[in-house]
């Protein structure tokens, strides 16, 4: 019987180491799966990583980012820091799981390939990452120096309005005394018009008189020396009775009715703006 026991006990064992080495093993393959497939998980995050740089990259390429609302370039930086962060995640698990290859007899070539692929897509990552913040950082700057001329273009535009409107009102201004200086004002009536409305003062026996600054100035005619040249008098007989030189006018007759016609303007009203003439 005790040949027999100890056959049985070496069978046990041999059954035990073998088992032992099954599990050995099969937690190898295991960890050699989970490895892969850790390998395999991390190689599609990256991937889908770089297809949402690529499609933003797209984006900033085509638009213009200076015409973007101040919404949009918020949200555009706000992806991007996203996937920052999402870039550093992908390298502290390839990290990790790099180490853990290293450890494991698991390591072999094709792995360590991909490891090296996976390495070079998350530094072409950040990469790209950079270069679209330096973009989005232009964009501001060219904006705020945009905003910048739009101000000094407005300052410029009131300086230049208000300096208009002060010329325009200088040249109001002067036109208006250029105007002033240049009235001229007439009266013609009969005698007893021109008494009753204290152009001339009449006495018995005594001339008549031209009154100056108390006659009714409703009374007059408003003009411009500048482009008065001939007054209808509308009557057969008429008389200059202000002094105006008797060679810068003359009274011409037409069809039994008197017209005076100015010859020199500048002679005719050099000695007073005021003229009167009487009709009967």
């Amino acid at each position: 019987m005790l040949p027999s026991c100890h056959g049985g006990n070496e069978a046990d064992r041999e059954a035990q180491r073998k088992d032992s080495i099954n599990a050995v093993l099969q937690d190898s393959i295991n960890t050699a799966n989970a490895e892969r497939d850790s390998l395999m998980e991390l190689m599609s995050d990256i991937s889908d990583g770089m297809a949402r740089i690529k499609e933003m990259e797209d984006y900033v390429s085509v638009n213009n980012l200076s015409s973007e609302t101040p919404d949009r370039k918020k949200q555009l930086r706000e992806d991007m820091a996203m996937i920052q962060r999402d870039i550093i995640e992908y390298k502290n698990r390839l990290a990790q799981l790099e180490r853990r290859l290293k450890q494991s007899t698991n390591y072999n070539k094709n792995m360590q390939n991909m490891v090296a692929n996976l390495k070079r897509q998350i530094e072409d990552q950040q990469n790209t990452i950079s270069r679209l913040n330096d973009q989005l950082a232009a964009a501001h700057i060219q904006i705020k120096n945009l905003n910048q001329s739009v101000d000094s273009l407005t300052t410029v535009n009131k300086a230049v309005t208000q300096e208009k409107e002060e010329a325009q009102q200088e040249t109001k201004k002067l036109t208006t005394e250029v105007n002033n200086l240049s009235a001229c004002y007439y009266v013609i009536g009969s005698k007893k018009e021109l008494k009753k409305n204290k152009i001339i003062e009449t006495g018995f026996m005594r001339k008549d008189k031209i009154l100056e600054g108390d006659f009714e100035m409703a009374y007059f005619t408003k003009a411009d020396r500048r482009t008065l040249s001939e007054i209808p008098l509308h009557s057969k007989k008429a008389k200059v009775l202000t002094n105006h030189p008797k060679d810068s006018y003359e009274i011409v007759e037409h069809g039994n009715v008197k017209t005076l016609k100015i010859l020199n303007p500048d002679k005719f009203w050099e000695k007073s703006n005021f003229l009167v003439v009487q009709i009967n």
